[in-house]
This record gives structure tokens, sequence and C-alpha cells, in this order.
């Protein structure tokens, strides 16, 4: 055992301890600029999605907006809540300029990886499926399958399995240590009710995302924006500490600046996922117009995810009084909720776990997709998807009932490692594909449409499915 976490350490400090975090931020710039800033251009487009539901002619059909739900629900999860207070906790408030920094570049990436994941989408029992794996396999050609298999085994080791148990473990922990709710119970409310919707496949998903991610998502924000307006007199000076902070000017920590980049760097890519090859699983199943409008979309999903609900986290904290920069002392979840505790009082403990339960149960759901995606690239095999559906339910319930379900899922790091790499790897050799599909798409709003419409004839030399590109509505 000691020997396989010993290899499994070797495979993460190759790819978080010094590869993957330039890489991701590199290619994130080179995007950014090469497609001439889209993420900022096309801001004001991202918003419509939220107010429209019925985006496609198909009732039954997962619309942009639900896949976008979707999508947000997966990458908002406890790295919001105590991956932000770990980050200023390590790096001091100057932590969270270089979350929103790599955020907005991760925008740009986003909507790259999004745009070729529904462009190289399958229509597969009324359906559609896509993703990296299948991207690699119809972008790039059948001798790179080995490269999409490998893509596939890590998203389902990482994802369906290690992050579920994560997941699990993190809302039966928070539910015993403010409601005094042995784990076992919470171990099989969970296992039931995720039973109850990945048994229902992608559509029942989406609906309860749907449902699920306004809810957490407003209700958390809402919450930030009372402490907000409680200390709108602090709130210069607040920023002005960040600011300060992130370049070495004020120094809050041991490391300065160094570590403030460092942490805020880190935390921002593990929270919005973006370069990660995860979102576009998701972004693959929506039935839209062009594959670029919900490449725009999904850009939306790494603004909400780190500039709106990692900064609530972060301003709930800074403008507490729990924090003391430099200090040893609490972080992590403990840190948001004592802070949330100097706010309002004791009750808001109950009100963060609901949230915590909310962030994690819609990230279970996201995981599991995910998993279930890579699984039906690999086999289709019904007795599979069976047999996968099985196994998340398992390990959500023995995560959930372990007292520290971390240490055993040591490969997940790693795994999601490899997966990035594979993926950036594949994106920047489809690049051209994905700067053609952003032409097309502004061609066609220069000329006047106000929902550009993808032709398939238009690239005829690329390996697209038309089954998954009839009529859509506009």
């Amino acid at each position: 055992m000691e020997l396989i976490e010993s290899f499994f350490g070797v495979i993460n400090d190759l790819t978080w301890g010094w590869s993957l975090i330039p890489f991701l931020i590199i290619l994130g710039l080179f995007f950014t600029i090469a497609t001439g800033f889209v993420q900022f251009s096309f801001f004001g487009r991202m918003f419509r999605v939220l107010l429209n539901k019925n985006q496609t002619a198909d009732k039954d059909a997962i619309s942009g907006r639900e896949a976008l739900l979707l999508s947000v629900g997966g990458r908002v999860g406890g790295g919001n809540i105590a991956g932000v207070a770990v980050a200023i906790t390590l790096g001091g408030p100057g932590a969270v300029f270089w979350m929103w920094a790599v955020a907005l570049v991760g925008m740009a990436t986003s909507l790259v990886e999004c745009s070729l994941a529904q462009l190289f989408k399958r229509k597969e029992n009324g359906a559609f499926r896509g993703g990296p794996a299948r991207a690699i396999i119809h972008g790039l050609g059948e001798n790179y399958k080995w490269l999409a298999s490998v893509y596939a085994v890590c998203l389902i080791a990482s994802f369906a399995i290690g992050f579920n148990a994560f997941q699990g473990n993190t809302v039966a922990g928070a539910a015993q240590d403010s409601m005094g709710i042995d784990r076992l119970w919470t171990g099989i409310f969970l296992a039931i009710i995720v039973g109850f919707i990945i048994y229902g496949g992608i559509k029942r998903i989406a609906k309860t995302a749907d449902v699920i991610v306004p809810i957490m998502a407003v209700g958390y924000i809402s919450m930030a924006l009372v402490v907000i307006l409680m200390n709108i007199g602090d709130i210069p000076a607040v920023i002005k500490t960040i600011v300060s902070n992130a370049f070495g000017i004020e120094e809050a920590v041991g490391g300065g600046m160094g570590a403030a980049l460092a942490q805020g760097l880190r935390r921002g890519l593990f929270s919005n996922e973006a370069g990660l090859g995860s979102a576009p699983n998701v972004a693959a199943t929506a039935d839209v117009t062009h594959p670029v409008s919900q490449g725009i979309t999904q850009s939306l999903s790494v603004f909400i995810d780190t500039i709106i609900v990692c900064s609530c986290t972060a301003f709930i904290i800074l403008l507490g009084d729990v924090y003391v920069p430099g200090a040893e002392g609490i972080d992590g979840v403990v840190l948001t909720q004592q802070s949330l505790v100097s706010h309002f009082g004791e009750w808001v403990q109950y009100f963060l776990t609901g949230a915590i339960l909310l962030f994690s149960f819609s990230s279970v759901i996201y995981n599991y997709y995910l998993g279930e995606n890579a699984l039906t690239f690999m086999t289709k095999s019904k007795g599979a998807v069976h047999v996968l559906r099985i196994a998340v339910i398992a390990i959500v319930f023995l995560g959930a009932t372990a007292p520290a379900a971390t240490a055993v899922f040591f490969f997940s790091d790693p795994m999601m490692g490899i997966l990035a790499i594979v993926n950036l790897i594949a994106l920047l050799m489809m690049f051209p594909t994905a700067t053609r599909l952003l032409k097309d798409y502004k061609d066609q709003l220069k000329a006047g449409a106000e929902h550009p419409v993808f032709d398939p004839a238009k690239f005829s030399d690329l390996d697209i499915d038309l089954n998954a590109w009839g009529k859509k509505k506009v």
C-alpha cells in the first residue's frame, strides 16, 4: 500500500507539483489573446441563457440553461467554502486577487473546450453525449483512441469514485457537527436520493440541478450580500488590502506575494475547473443552435463559481473579526462558519450546513454523470452503467460513514492531473478547429443574426454527427 501511495505521490508532483498550473495559465492566456479576449466581448451574451428556459425545440432535450446549471452545480462545492478559507489562511487576502485573475483567463479556456465538445457530440439513445474523450476521437482521429481512453479512465477514478466519497464525507461531517445527526443516517439518506436521481438518467439529473443550483446559489450569495451591506463602509479597505497583499505591498503571511500568488492560482484552478476537461462532458448534452453558444454559456459558469461565489466567501471572512492575518489557528470550513457566526449569530451554522449539503449533493450527481459519460465512451454495455451506478451509491454511503474519507482516495488528485494534461494537449491540437467555429459564429453576428445557427455543411471535412445537428429552434 505504501508503494502504491508513493507512486501516486510522484504523479501528483509531476502534474500539480510543477507542470500543470503553469500549463493551464499559459494556455488560458494564449486562448484569451488568440480569440480576441472573447470572454469579455461576449460577456453580455452569457447572461441571456439564464433568462431563457426554452432554448430547444425538443421539450425532452437538455437546454443550454440546464447544462449551465448542472456544470455550475458541479463546479460550486466545498472548494468555494473551505478552499477559499484555506487560500486566505495560507496566502493572505491577496490570494483572492489571483483567484479572480485565473478565473478571468480560464473563461476563455472553458469557452474553447466546451465549444469543441458541442461540435463533436454524438446522439446516442435519444440523448447527446460528448466531452474530451469523444472530441479526441472525432477531432484528432482513431490513432488517438489510446489518449481518449487514458482520459476516460482518469475521469472515472477521480470524479465518479474519489471525489464522490469526499463529498459524501463532507455532508455527513457537517450534519454531525452542527445538528448531531449520526453519519449512518446521513449516508442512508444520501444513498437513497442519489440512487433515485442517477437511475433517472441525464434528463433527471439536469432537471434536479435546474432546481437545486439556483436555490443554493441565491441563498449563499444573498447571505454574503447582507454581510457586505452590513459592513459597506469597510469594503474599500478590504479591496485595498486584497490588491496590496496580492502584489506584496502589504505582507499578511510568510512568503508575501509568492504565497498569495501560489495559493490563489492553485485554489482558483481547483475551484473553477477551467481546462480540466470536466465541464465539457456536461456542455455536450445541451441542444443548442451553435457550438459556440454553449461555449459562451459555460464560460459564465467559471465566472459564477469564482468571481461571484468564491468572492462571497472571501468577503464573509475578510469583513469578519475571526480571521487574523498571519496567525495560526482555524482554517477551512470552520473559518467560514465562525466568520458567518460573527456576523449573524449561532443560528447561521444551520444555514451553512444546508448550503454545504446542497453544494455537495449537486457535485455528487455532476461527478456521477462525468463517470457515466466516460464509461459509455469505453463500452456500450448497459450492465457496466448499472455497475457504475451501484458503485457510486455505495461510495457515497461509505464516504459519509467513514470518519475521514480523504486519506483513502489519494489517487484522485493525481488522476485529475493526468486527465487535465491530456485535455490541454488535445485542446492545443484542435485549436484551429475552435478558431473556425468562433469565426463562423462572429460572422453570423456581424450579418445580423441574433442567434447564430450551425451549418454542418461548412464543416464537411470534420467528423461531425449529422444526427446531432438537426434543425434547431432560433
